[in-house]
């Protein structure tokens, strides 16, 4: 990867004369079936430049609670689109339920703002959202007369873990954003793929967000290198986690569910240890870790099998 971000032409992206971003953007457009793609500093502004296309000022887009678009990018869009949010709880699969979606689309009435957009995520929480449930959003907002977006960061992960095309997912959504970083083992970047009007509106608002770069193709050609080499290999990261899951699980102190890891995440309920004193012992036995509570444990292209084995003997020894 880095010897091809050595060896990558580059120009100016901002008046589209970059050709290793071009290249990159027309490869990702391709992967996923669609119009056109935009490469991105991160996934934070990506997922803002599709909610910025689809809602005006004073509109509304559904969300789940503790999805990243609405808990995790800054509010971007309320301060920035004067977009207002309406979350829901999301369900124990990852899904938003689509009756209780029905429920809080608002009226036609000017006490309420009119809702525009359905956000959905997948993976969430490691979980992947099933072809029929995708399927059933897709025939919901065209009743509903809404648009669907996808926060698919972790999109491949989904498509390895289902065994399908990537194109299978994409393919019911308006927009799909995905990152080339985590699981796919890039250093920075996010794409955003949709329609060409979508993507010429995103180009615009990427500029006036600060994310218009030079000769970035030295970055784009990392991306190009994972989606050109690091999808498959997810695979691995998924093997490792269940690894992980299951060495865990042999912990009376902890609480795991195994059947819930489907992907590359292991969720660990440590309400009842002190996890400061945890994270101290795992540091000091080559482990690293951060957070309380509800731990999320993350396999990657970095972790290897024997790293898994190193870390449940390093959470084993704490125990004893």
């Amino acid at each position: 990867m880095r010897a091809a971000m050595v060896k990558a032409d580059v120009g100016d992206d901002v008046y589209g004369e970059d050709p290793t971003i071009n290249q990159l953007e027309e490869f990702s457009a391709d992967l996923l079936g669609m119009e056109g793609a935009l490469f991105c500093p991160s996934g934070t502004q990506s997922n803002l430049l599709a909610l910025l296309y689809h809602c005006e000022r004073g509109e509304e887009y559904i969300v789940g609670q503790k999805a990243h678009t609405y808990q995790y990018e800054g509010g971007g869009a309320a301060a920035l689109g004067s977009i207002h949010p309406q979350p829901l709880t999301f369900e124990s699969d990852g899904t938003l339920d689509l009756e209780k979606v029905a429920a809080v689309i608002k009226p036609d009435d000017f006490h309420f703002p009119p809702t525009r957009l359905l956000c959905l995520e997948n993976t969430h929480r490691g979980q992947a959202l099933s072809l029929d449930y995708l399927y059933a959003a897709q025939q919901f907002v065209s009743e509903k007369n809404l648009k669907l977006h996808l926060d698919g960061a972790r999109i491949f992960n989904a498509s390895v873990e289902l065994n399908i095309h990537a194109k299978k997912i994409a393919k019911h959504f308006d927009s799909v954003s995905f990152c080339l970083s985590k699981g796919l083992g890039a250093p920075v970047g996010s794409i955003l793929c949709g329609s060409k009007n979508l993507i010429t509106h995103a180009r615009r608002w990427r500029k006036t967000l600060g994310g218009g770069m030079r000769q970035a193709g030295i970055i784009a050609a990392a991306g190009l290198y994972a989606l050109q080499n690091n999808i498959e290999r997810l695979s691995e990261d998924h093997k490792n986690a269940q690894l992980l899951a299951k060495g865990l699980n042999e912990i009376e102190q902890l609480t795991i569910d195994p059947k819930s890891v489907q992907t590359n995440m292991v969720f660990v309920d440590a309400h009842k240890i002190d996890c400061q004193e945890l994270t101290s012992f795992l540091k000091s036995n080559g482990v690293l870790i951060q957070g309380s509570g509800l731990l999320r444990l993350v396999t990657h292209l970095d972790i290897r099998e024997k790293d898994i084995t190193t870390a449940v003997k390093a959470f084993k020894a704490y125990f004893n």
